[in-house]
């Protein structure tokens, strides 16, 4: 978050991101401020681009588990954007970041079978300047936090 945030700001992102469907009458009370000020901050939020969307959360059952997956993708530096357009078109890639060392960006995966993971990955290293991928299965999620 930025730091010309104030108190107020960080205190909505933070009601949003436990429920960004709360009503503003809700946040407001929460907040301890009137309705139409929650309106103006949260618009400024999203037109300074600090709020970037809104997304649900979704509890999946043990009969709709998901496979997930992290693979890190090396590329060639001068077709790196052209990767990252590519593999934004991948509904499968929930996450991409660029990280440091020996791989460029690291993709978080989620299908609903392993034949599904194999196929994705296949189809990442055949984008045009992908050089390199290593792959691994998330088993279990032993702490989340929003961001």
């Amino acid at each position: 978050m930025s730091a010309s945030l104030d108190t107020l700001d960080r205190q909505l992102i933070e009601l949003l991101k436990v429920n960004a469907r709360l009503p503003m009458v809700r946040l407001a009370k929460a907040l301890g401020c009137a309705r139409s000020t929650v309106q103006l901050r949260l618009k400024a939020l999203e037109d300074g681009g600090v709020i970037t969307g809104y997304t649900v959360g979704v509890a999946l059952t043990r009969a709709a588990a998901s496979i997930r997956a992290m693979v890190l993708i090396s590329t060639e530096s001068k077709n790196e954007a052209e990767v990252v357009r590519a593999l934004s078109k991948r509904h499968e890639i929930t996450k991409l970041s660029s990280i440091s060392g020996r791989y460029d960006l690291c993709a978080m995966l989620s299908t609903e079978s392993t034949h599904e993971l194999d196929v994705v990955i296949n189809k990442i290293c055949a984008v045009k300047g992908v050089v390199d991928t290593f792959s691994t299965i998330l088993l279990s999620t032993k702490l989340e936090r929003p961001e």
